[in-house]
């Protein structure tokens, strides 16, 4: 991911343009006081008024009009002379100032020989300005001096500004690419754990099928029944799988995505539903995962609990997100392991508990038979 250039330099200078019109009218505010005749320094400020609108339209509908500093600076020392032939008075400074500033903005340091320039224009104009009236000398000769500060800071700042967005974009692209990975390895797992084991074993009967067909009939027969059965399997479990993918929507509230989860499987089973759900926003790989507990934990409720209830908490506790499914079933003894799960057949189990355990959790069975079945799942929030 790469980042515009004239990203920094249009932003900044759409701040000078503000930033000196705003001095303009705050020291022509003061002028007009002064003066012995307002029109001119009147004149001065609407010219620098218009032109700064025109700019700012223009950096607004086209930012990459920075590319091409020289016409740009051109019109803009253009637009400082005429202000100087008009009134060479406080608003000539104003614009001095604000014209090395964008020279700064546009093309960084090497701003300095522009600002050197109307520095010097500007030494010329104090020098006019102070044999009419001597009267604050000190002010007046700080103006043209002014031309180099504020081009040195705009060019420091328009540098500034354009690495912190470049590592702002590289910081982005960075977490970009590595959720990437992280859902092409879900992904790899996913279909590993479930549609791969599946047609491996299907692959393995159709291998053995030719040669069963001429010499064991019986056996063809029931290695065609178990390619049409696997197949059959693998096709459920890549439509649970999809349907596992589209349960989560990352832009909603993570409580609303498990409470119409719950409502479907309610309309489904017809097993009344309770919720104790908490907010929260995890991430979206714990989302992903808690969706899926969640989704085998009602499975097998509908399966083997024959229950009429079922309470489901979502709770923040010390730091981690627990995802509670509760029923009032008929219940089981639970094993003592992970190995026992595998032993007995009981992968909806192990595989909850693998899903907690990749997220960096765990998951808590608690059962006694005719007592319901509760499983608790804890993941770092």
């Amino acid at each position: 991911m790469t980042v515009d250039r004239a990203v920094a330099p249009a932003a900044l200078g759409r701040a000078v343009l503000l930033g000196r019109g705003a001095a303009t009218l705050t020291a022509a505010g003061t002028g007009l006081r002064l003066a012995p005749d307002p029109r001119p320094l009147l004149l001065s400020v609407a010219v620098l008024l218009l032109a700064h609108a025109a700019g700012l339209a223009v950096l607004a509908r086209n930012p990459y009009v920075v590319r091409h500093p020289v016409p740009l600076l051109a019109a803009d020392t253009l637009l400082t002379l005429a202000l100087l032939a008009a009134d060479p008075g406080i608003a000539y400074f104003c614009a001095a100032a604000g014209a090395a500033a964008l020279a700064g903005v546009v093309i960084g340091m090497h701003a300095l020989w522009l600002a050197a320039a109307h520095a010097a224009l500007g030494y010329a104009v104090a020098a006019r300005v102070l044999a009419a009236s001597p009267a604050h000398a000190e002010f007046v000769l700080a103006f043209p001096i002014a031309c180099i500060l504020a081009a040195t800071g705009a060019a420091v700042a328009t540098a500034a500004l354009r690495r912190h967005v470049e590592l702002s974009v590289r910081v982005v692209a960075s977490a970009q690419r590595a959720a990437a990975a992280d859902e092409r390895a879900r992904l790899a797992r996913e279909l590993h754990d479930s549609v791969a084991k599946t047609l491996r074993g299907v692959s393995f009967a159709a291998l053995a099928l030719p040669q069963s067909l001429r010499r064991h009939p019986g056996l063809a027969e029931r290695l065609a029944d178990t390619v049409s059965t696997g197949a059959a399997a693998a096709a459920r479990e890549a439509r649970d799988l999809l349907d596992g993918l589209r349960s989560d929507e990352p832009t909603r509230d993570f409580a609303a995505v498990v409470t119409d989860l719950c409502a479907a499987w309610q309309r489904a089973t017809g097993v009344e539903v309770r919720l104790d759900l908490a907010p929260g926003d995890p991430p979206l790989p714990v989302r992903y995962e808690l969706c899926r507990i969640l989704q085998e934990a009602l499975r097998n409720t509908a399966t083997h609990a024959a229950a009429t209830t079922v309470t489901v908490r979502l709770a923040a506790v010390a730091g981690r997100l627990v995802l509670t499914v509760a029923d009032n079933g008929r219940g089981f003894p639970v094993p003592p392991s992970l190995v026992a799960l595998r032993t007995e057949h009981r992968y909806g189990l192990l595989g909850m508990s693998e899903r907690a355990r990749l997220s960096g959790g765990a998951l808590r069975v608690r059962s006694t038979p005719g007592g319901g079945t509760s499983v608790e799942a804890a993941i770092p929030a």
